[in-house]
């Protein structure tokens, strides 16, 4: 997955000094996995799940560990949460007679191995389980699954809702807006033209040429599958979650991510090879970068892409010094990986 991360998303650029998302074009990356480990924390620690019933006694003790990664991005105020975490939580239970005696006193876990945007609408799978097994045990964890289970996933369900409107990224992106409005009424306005002079001569001194970034991915699936996707704008919609139009012939243009990306097909091999011009909206004027992706299927039903994306600019036109860092993070995360999740193409 993302793993980052998932933007869906779109290429991710680094803040802005002044926290401007410039024409809100890139998406903006929050980093939540430590805000996921403490919103689960409050959310599942010390639940009461029996409190007397049958003289059983359950709950929860805390949250062990909440591993993974999680992180939102927003584009334009759309939100496109990733994440897969795994969750473990310690439990007691005692059980005791008619007369308020303890009988016996267990301590378990609950687990969680699996929460992910891609099953969001579906329950993960929680497993209990108890040091003792022997009777009153069984009874204790039988207890725990018929009656805690619905209330962790309940739980968890708050957490998923919370990552779908942004998690913390809103309150983050609010606060920058607020700083750079902040900023800029504290700021003597400039004329016209020295503005444009300076901005002129900053993105002179910062221009330093152009990278090129090369990747290999395994898919199991076969490659004039793969090729279709990449080449197909409903498959471009249906894993990236954004609006794409691609012409499937040589020469022909494309637009994906909500046109943050546009370009044209400069050869095409079916199942084979795609060779097209890439540039992002937020480049300088007449740069276009060169994509290469090769298709190769060793053996039926796995397929190798060779990605090569060259004459990527080392800055764009905002003085960004991290558009091939963000370009390769946004082929493995908002491309291969969401291939991978949506289709299940994974090894």
């Amino acid at each position: 997955m993302a793993k980052f991360g998932e933007g869906d998303s779109r290429w991710i650029v680094e803040d802005r000094p002044d926290g401007a998302n410039v024409h809100n074009w890139h998406w903006a990356e929050t980093n939540c996995l430590e805000w996921s480990r403490n919103l689960l924390t409050n959310l599942l620690s010390n639940l009461t799940i029996l409190d007397g019933e049958s003289n059983l006694f359950v709950k929860t003790k805390k949250v062990d560990k909440v591993d993974g990664e999680a992180y939102v991005n927003v584009r334009k105020g759309k939100v496109i949460p990733g994440y897969e975490i795994s969750v473990a939580i310690s439990w007691e239970g005692e059980a005791k007679d008619p007369d308020g005696k303890s009988l016996l006193k267990v301590d378990g876990v609950v687990e969680i191995p699996y929460i992910a945007d891609e099953n969001a609408d579906e329950d993960p799978e929680v497993r209990v389980t108890v040091k003792d097994e022997g009777p009153i045990g069984k009874t204790l964890k039988d207890a725990m699954v018929a009656k805690g289970k619905p209330l962790i996933l309940e739980k968890v369900k708050a957490y998923v809702q919370s990552m779908a409107k942004g998690g913390p990224a809103k309150e983050e992106l609010e606060v920058k807006k607020v700083a750079a409005k902040s900023g800029q009424s504290e700021t003597a306005p400039v004329p016209k033209k020295e503005a444009t002079v300076e901005k002129k001569e900053a993105k002179k001194e910062g221009k330093k040429g152009f990278k090129s970034i090369t990747m290999t991915e395994k898919f199991s699936c076969r490659a004039r599958d793969m090729f279709e996707i990449l080449m197909d704008e409903n498959r471009w919609k249906g894993f990236t979650q954004s609006n794409a139009k691609i012409s499937k012939e040589v020469g022909g243009e494309f637009s994906i991510f909500d046109g943050s990306v546009i370009g044209k097909n400069v050869e095409l091999q079916e199942g084979k090879l795609i060779v097209q011009k890439w540039r992002f909206g937020s480049w300088p004027d007449g740069i276009d970068s060169t994509v290469r992706l090769s298709l190769d299927e060793p053996e039926p039903g796995v397929t190798i892409v060779k990605l090569t994306h060259t004459d990527i600019p080392e800055e764009d036109r905002y003085g960004n010094s991290t558009v091939a860092e963000n370009t390769e993070r946004g082929w493995r995360d908002l491309i291969f990986h969401k291939i991978r999740a949506v289709f299940g193409f994974g090894i």
